[in-house]
């Protein structure tokens, strides 16, 4: 006699069903994390790659302080403006075809900085390279969502993310030696650090184009019991969002939580550009190296920025706190900074700077998971677009910020110190935002249990 099957509504076995998500899963981060984070490599590079080229540069071309921060910040106007319609384009085009226009139009600005000679021609090639390049950001942190469940995100945001901090440490170690090239075939040195940094950029939107699926359905590299896993999952963190699938564009670009998400990246990374941007020669002034021992000064930050965010993002998912592991490094930054602005000593200074952006990068997988906590669908592009255009505003503040007090007062500490605020400021609308989502939640739950039948 033959053993009988299992009834056919039967439920999978749990043991089988957790083996499928975590093959799903594993694909998912090797086939896709190591390609995004090249590409957002290669973008965070040539967005911050003038804070090195300033270095010849500016005094080249006769660039003031105001100048060089203000043609810095115009980026981040351009990128702002394009955002929102960048990401709806996005969910028409499909994710690999308008990622791989991004990639490709940015690549060519980047590279054709080194034509610049006049103010007026850097802040139009800077703000067309922010046109360019509005709608990766965001478009990545869509595209993971569709692949990666809400307690996934933190770390496969962190794993992606990694990148920012490994730009550092590429673009610190070769800073040195393509400014090295002053004089080869009638270019300056700044000019070969933009060609030779812009161009790899418009050769991998080929990669992306060639290798990324549009999503699950379209991975012919996972099984049909792995890409519904992927669907049943996904389904579930939708309906538990705040604004999931059936919530309109409108209705996300007018959510509070939207715009107080946004308002913590824009007090974060006002801070962190306004430093970044000028970091070179900040740390040059402060322990009177080379260009070519900062790179690598800035590429061992890098390094350990890098570890930050992958020991964070990991303890975050891990016990599912997101708001303290944002708070915390956003106090520790502005604490840096502040503490960097009045010493005099160099390796005080350079441990605060440091601790600074160690502090930076660790908050981001965290913080990059929250919005995909209430968002899904076309409300999650929309929305994380909206936030995105919030915190852009961020890199022209930042930069001009400095600036403009470098210019007034002859040196960056009043400029560092001001950083405080920002800082501080991150970590009270987290803390206001964290409190408002609980408070959401805990009221949708009293709904649900009221309706739950007796």
């Amino acid at each position: 006699m033959s053993t009988p099957g299992p009834e056919p509504n039967q439920d999978p076995d749990p043991r089988s069903d957790a083996a499928i998500g975590a093959s799903a899963q594993r694909k998912a981060a090797i086939r896709l994390l190591p390609i995004i984070s090249i590409g957002y490599g290669l973008a965070y590079m040539d967005r911050i790659n003038i804070s090195f080229a300033s270095l010849r540069m500016n005094s080249d071309l006769h660039f003031s302080a105001t100048v060089y921060g203000l043609g810095a910040g115009l980026f981040f106007i351009g990128y702002a403006l394009c955002e929102v319609p960048s990401n709806l384009l996005l969910l028409r085009f499909g994710p690999k075809r308008w990622l791989a226009r991004i990639m490709l139009t940015w690549g060519l600005l980047a590279a054709a900085m080194m034509f610049v000679r006049t103010p007026w021609q850097f802040y139009s090639v800077r703000l067309l390279l922010g046109m360019a390049e509005a709608g990766f950001f965001p478009g990545v942190i869509y595209y993971l969502t569709l692949w990666f469940p809400a307690k996934m995100r933190a770390r496969a945001v962190s794993r992606f993310y990694i990148a920012l901090p490994l730009s550092s440490v590429l673009m610190g170690a070769v800073a040195g030696w393509l400014l090295g090239l002053q004089g080869k075939l009638g270019l300056a040195g700044w000019q070969w650090l933009f060609l030779l940094e812009g161009l790899p950029a418009t050769l991998f939107s080929f990669v992306f184009l060639w290798i990324l699926p549009d999503g699950p359905m379209q991975a012919e590299w996972l099984t049909a019991e792995e890409r519904m896993w992927l669907k049943r999952q996904l389904d579930s963190d939708s309906v538990h969002a705040h604004l999931g699938h059936e919530a309109g564009v409108l209705q996300a670009l007018l959510s509070p939580k939207v715009w107080m998400i946004g308002a913590y990246f824009l007090c974060a990374l006002t801070a962190n550009y306004a430093y970044y941007f000028s970091a070179p020669v900040i740390l040059q002034e402060a322990t009177g190296w080379s260009v070519t021992n900062v790179g690598f000064l800035i590429a061992g930050f890098g390094l350990a920025g890098a570890a930050g965010m992958l020991l964070n993002g990991a303890h975050s998912d891990r016990t599912g706190e997101r708001a303290f592991h944002c708070i915390i490094p956003c106090i520790i930054m502005g604490a840096g900074y502040l503490t960097a602005s009045y010493s005099r000593v160099p390796w005080l200074i350079v441990a605060s700077l440091g601790l600074s952006f160690v502090a930076f990068m660790s908050m981001q997988g965290p913080a990059l998971a929250v919005p995909t906590q209430f968002l899904a669908g076309r409300a999650a592009a929309a929305g994380i677009a909206a936030m995105n255009t919030i915190t852009m505003f961020s890199g022209f503040i930042g930069p001009y910020w400095m600036g403009v007090t470098k210019d007034a007062t002859g040196s960056y500490w009043l400029g560092l110190r001001g950083l405080l605020v920002p800082s501080l400021g991150a970590a009270l609308v987290m803390f206001l935002l964290m409190r408002n989502l609980a408070r959401t939640y805990a009221t949708a739950r009293i709904a649900a249990l009221a309706n739950e039948p007796v």
